[in-house]
């Protein structure tokens, strides 16, 4: 063929697939509305969330709606997060967007949400929250744990681990998110008086950082008696340090959440308590709330948050709290804990693991 007839097939390919739409956008070519999770980070904290948002999509047809819900994973720092509200505030087709707040005082984060309300886009809060003091108005409510109240659970399991007290360090991946403010200051409240909490210790969500930090606590406070992960990744970043330098039989190790290879270090002895959140349903009632507030439900949105607007705490919806111990040996009991939180031997709670298809939680 002529080289100008070549060309001219060229153009007519390029203009025929230019006008086919791909269905591929991220900004909703198949003509649904979105609603979007932002993660605060890449963890595979957040596999139970996507999980929990999938069957809520299938179990609430969203997509018989018009809707389908979307998970959005942010790299871990505050600006990712204010791009993609920003980048959100200019989208058309998204009507809800849950968020994890990664600084809870972030002002500019605090602005962008404030920015999709006026736009009419539905905002809530998932897993952690702005502060409740100074920018409540930000999002219509929080879905997630009582953060506080898990601390608590946490400390108790250190007082009831360590009867003699001692000294502990904390590690977080932020020290500025909401959850680890609130984690941080009930695990002291549970410990009590007998125990002395020598650092809190974050790593902007940098596995390499998380395990120096751990490191750096264990050689710095020879006294140090308890190590206490926060953030999901932060227990598997203390055993694989508790492992290298063979200080186990020194350390005792809590933890917040169940990455699965935290669930197997659990296992093979590596960790003696877990306080564990609910992901899975942080996904689920999330969609199932932004759905809600989308179509006006005020059925649901009154099952979800019957108290809102007649409580000051009316606008959290609590997804509730486990703690999980070793199946033999461990002197933690049922009765140690708040009647609320369900107490459950490792068997057990991978039983429930199972039930919802989850490796961690």
């Amino acid at each position: 063929m002529h080289w100008l007839g070549k060309y001219s097939l060229l153009i007519g390919v390029v203009l025929v697939f230019g006008l086919v739409p791909t269905g591929c956008s991220n900004s909703g070519s198949s003509g649904e509305k979105r609603i979007i999770l932002l993660t605060n980070g890449n963890s595979p904290f957040w596999d139970a969330g996507r999980a929990g948002l999938e069957e809520a999509e299938k179990d609430l047809k969203l997509h018989d709606a018009g809707l389908r819900a979307v998970m959005d994973v942010n790299d871990g720092t505050p600006k990712g997060q204010l791009d993609k509200l920003q980048q959100y505030v200019s989208q058309s087709d998204i009507v809800a967007v849950g968020v994890s707040a990664i600084d809870a005082n972030n002002a500019a984060i605090a602005d962008q949400l404030r920015e999709l309300q006026n736009k009419g886009v539905h905002v809530v809060t998932v897993d952690s929250d702005v502060d409740r003091e100074k920018m409540r108005d930000a999002r219509f409510a929080y879905l997630g744990t009582d953060n506080w109240a898990g601390g608590v659970e946490l400390g108790k399991c250190i007082k009831n681990l360590r009867s003699a007290g001692g000294q502990y360090v904390t590690f977080v991946g932020r020290t500025g998110a909401q959850n680890a403010i609130e984690r941080v200051g009930g695990v002291k409240e549970g410990a009590g008086d007998k125990f002395k909490a020598l650092d809190n210790m974050g790593d902007d969500n940098d596995r390499i950082k998380a395990r120096e930090n751990v490191r750096n606590a264990i050689r710095n406070h020879p006294n140090l008696n308890v190590v206490v992960g926060i953030w999901s990744y932060n227990a598997p970043a203390i055993v694989d340090v508790v492992k290298e330098l063979d200080k186990r039989q020194a350390l005792t190790v809590v933890a917040f959440d169940a990455e699965p290879i935290a669930v197997d270090q659990m296992s093979e002895g590596m960790i003696d308590a877990m306080v564990v959140q609910n992901p899975y349903q942080m996904g689920y009632q999330g969609v199932r709330l932004m759905k809600a507030l989308f179509e006006k439900d005020q059925k649901t949105i009154q099952e979800l948050l019957p108290d809102k607007g007649k409580k000051p705490d009316g606008d959290i919806f609590d997804t509730g709290l486990k703690v999980v111990v070793p199946d033999e040996g461990s002197p933690l009991k049922r009765e140690m804990f708040d009647p609320k939180t369900q107490f459950l031997k490792l068997s057990e709670f991978r039983q429930w693991l199972a039930k919802y298809h989850l490796t961690g939680s």
